[in-house]
């Protein structure tokens, strides 16, 4: 039995790689840690594994209702934030540890684990195209560098990097050479049944004028002849929204319960949420919703794959509506929805990860 420690944070899409990870390597018989925000705690001891809380780490609140600027800042400070590399460097004192996988963004515990000299893992949860060439550069680079804390200086000294999308989607070419594209890491998936069915889901996260874009979103579908779904997450509540007879209004579903009855999701852009739905042979309308982030990059990666339409969200239910009309209807984009999906289920995802840490071993 070998020690893991995973390094994540309540940071929505990326959640789901990190934990599917470590109930893999948990269950080819490795003792797991993971180490996470408090309100993580209920979701990651579900799965039976190691729960522990950062106690020194910047407070982060996932459903905080802040300005643009301050949602920025606050994202911002989260990554470069030397308290989280601190309750590394604690944790790492008290239980032993043979590789630790860190999250992408949390700069602060890849300095850590360096300064431990434990072999670890760039856990990266959407493209690497972005993370380097948007998070690795510009302001978040700067100010990083300025700390201390060189993003692309990390990630190329980590012994692995892990790219959790489908290698046919990755933007960035050529990858570096310590990096593999080993797929999506996604609950197990089949293609919908097509039921006419409309899921609309743009965030487990808030972002500014969330409830704004949600109920243009529900204006656009209010005479869909169709059943719609929405699904609020934990930072919008259900009473927010007015709903029509065809919308139903719910608060934080699990995808996987909701895509196999669906026929389009409307979503935001988010890397999780967006592989979710392919694996389900689903076609998308996609309204980025926080410009910083790596949602533009990939609705305009899904709409050159044809199988997404984008929408900006300041657009008015008319154009949002012609979006969804188009997806809905009979075209090539199902065809090639289908065929990312069965890349999708045939991915190695969570198995090959694990087999990359066991080779650090």
């Amino acid at each position: 039995m070998s020690d893991v420690l995973i390094v994540t944070w309540d940071g929505g899409g990326a959640v789901a790689p990190a934990l599917g990870i470590a109930a893999e390597l948990r269950d080819r018989g490795h003792r797991v840690r993971v180490l996470g925000h408090p309100s993580m705690r209920a979701r990651i001891e579900a799965h039976g594994l190691l729960f522990h809380a950062y106690r020194r780490a910047r407070a982060w609140q996932p459903d905080a209702r802040l300005s643009t600027r301050r949602a920025e800042l606050a994202y911002l400070a989260t990554c470069v934030d030397r308290g989280a590399g601190r309750d590394v460097t604690d944790l790492l004192r008290e239980f032993r540890c043979d590789v630790a996988v860190v999250d992408c963004m949390l700069l602060g515990a890849f300095a850590a684990v360096r300064r431990a000299r434990v072999r670890h893992v760039s856990l990266v949860h959407t493209f690497y195209g972005y993370i380097r060439e948007e998070f690795g550069a510009g302001t978040l680079n700067a100010v990083a560098t300025l700390k201390g804390l060189p993003p692309r200086r990390f990630w190329d000294g980590a012994d692995r990097v892990l790219v959790t999308t489908l290698p046919s989607l990755e933007p960035l070419s050529p990858l570096p050479p310590n990096t593999r594209v080993v797929g999506p890491v996604v609950p197990p998936a089949v293609p919908a049944r097509s039921s006419g069915r409309v899921l609309v889901s743009l965030s487990s996260l808030h972002y500014p004028g969330q409830v704004g874009t949600l109920q243009t979103v529900v204006d656009a579908v209010a005479d869909l002849p169709l059943p719609v779904v929405v699904t609020t997450g934990h930072s919008v509540r259900p009473s927010e929204i007015r709903a029509p007879a065809n919308v139903e209004v719910r608060g934080f579903v699990p995808h996987a319960e909701v895509m196999p009855e669906v026929s389009l999701v409307v979503g935001h852009g988010g890397h999780g949420t967006t592989m979710q739905a392919l694996a389900h042979d689903l076609p998308l309308v996609i309204l980025p919703a926080f410009d910083r982030s790596d949602q533009p990059l990939v609705g305009s990666v899904l709409r050159r794959a044809g199988v997404a339409s984008v929408v900006s969200r300041q657009a008015g239910a008319a154009a949002i509506r012609t979006a969804v009309d188009r997806m809905l209807a009979p075209g090539p984009h199902l065809a090639a929805a289908a065929r990312l999906g069965a890349g999708i289920r045939s991915a190695p995802g969570a198995a090959a990860a694990a087999g990359e840490v066991e080779s650090l071993l």
